[in-house]
């Protein structure tokens, strides 16, 4: 397979979003410019604070692969990266979370996948939690509103007996493939799209701010009918949570705020309306325990500290 397009740009315009992610993202990058696929990566800063910049800077400051743009405020996770692939060159585009080490054949594996089939517009890989398992969200169903509210109030037990009605919309403890295979949804840390389906589809939807726009896209990809697959052979080790160990109640209320507009979005008018009161009262109500819990433990870890 030829990884080099016309007018010698390169095959794959890489696009990362940089938040605050510590040393990973020098990581992300130098694992990135160890492939032999030829790249042009394109990493949009969402106004860090930390040190990432400049670590990556003293590091490959002279490469012309890596392109830098710094915003001077954080303008969310999909403004960021429609801003990237604006910018970034190549027939395919793959967006990358910082927190990410990919190893050396995913991208062809990637890019592999989508030439065998005009009908793909989207494939992501293999991803690895750091003691080599398969880590949660690589491949999934679409969490819908029944299946929320089942993994919700644990209802997946009924599974065995009733798998359509009671099946976890994530699909990591399913045996793994042994080849692509097709999926409704896959994480946002590794998507490769073709550009061909991007200008079909469009970019990401920037009424998110944080998570719930890789969902969103994969169910405009599918409305649009182009086929989104799990690469196994793709993998991408993901150190998750660099960017947002800090700020855990931000998270998760931009990531709830997410959840609620990808409801009424895609599913406002397929459920009943109890049905969608349950699933709104359901996510507040998370959303509110999870807030207390995170604030009292940084109280409690804070009064150590102290004392």
């Amino acid at each position: 397979m030829n990884l080099l397009v016309k007018n010698n740009d390169p095959a794959v315009g890489v696009i990362i979003v940089n938040y605050n992610s510590g040393n990973k993202l020098l990581l992300c990058v130098e694992s990135l410019l160890s492939v032999e696929s030829e790249l042009h990566i394109v990493i949009v800063d969402n106004a860090s604070t930390d040190q990432s910049l400049a670590k990556l800077n003293s590091t490959i400051s002279n490469d012309s692969r890596v392109q830098l743009i710094q915003n001077q405020e954080n303008l969310g996770f999909a403004v960021a990266c429609n801003m990237g692939a604006r910018l970034a060159r190549g027939d395919y585009l793959l967006y990358l979370n910082p927190d990410c080490k990919i190893h050396k054949e995913a991208i062809s594996k990637l890019l592999n996948c989508l030439a065998n089939d005009s009908k793909i517009g989207m494939a992501g890989g293999h991803l690895l939690n750091s003691d080599g398992s398969e880590q949660i969200g690589g491949r999934r169903a679409v969490p819908t509103p029944w299946r929320s509210l089942v993994r919700v109030f644990h209802l997946s037990f009924l599974s065995n007996r009733y798998p359509r009605l009671f099946s976890d919309f994530n699909l990591h403890l399913q045996p793994l493939p042994n080849h692509p295979i097709e999926v409704e949804a896959i994480s946002g840390a590794c998507m490769m799209v073709s550009r061909t389906a991007y200008e079909d589809v469009g970019g990401l939807d920037e009424g998110y701010f944080l998570h719930c726009e890789d969902l969103d896209w994969c169910m405009s990809f599918r409305k649009k009918g182009w086929k989104v697959k799990f690469v196994p052979a793709a993998k991408i080790s993901h150190f998750q949570g660099a960017c947002s160990r800090s700020r855990r109640v931000f998270v998760e209320w931009y990531k709830h705020k997410g959840m609620m507009r990808f409801y009424q979005k895609h599913f406002r008018h397929q459920y009943p309306g109890i049905i969608m009161w349950f699933v709104v009262l359901g996510v507040w109500i998370r959303f509110g325990l999870l807030a207390c819990y995170f604030s009292v433990r940084r109280f409690l870890i804070s009064g150590k500290q102290m004392g």
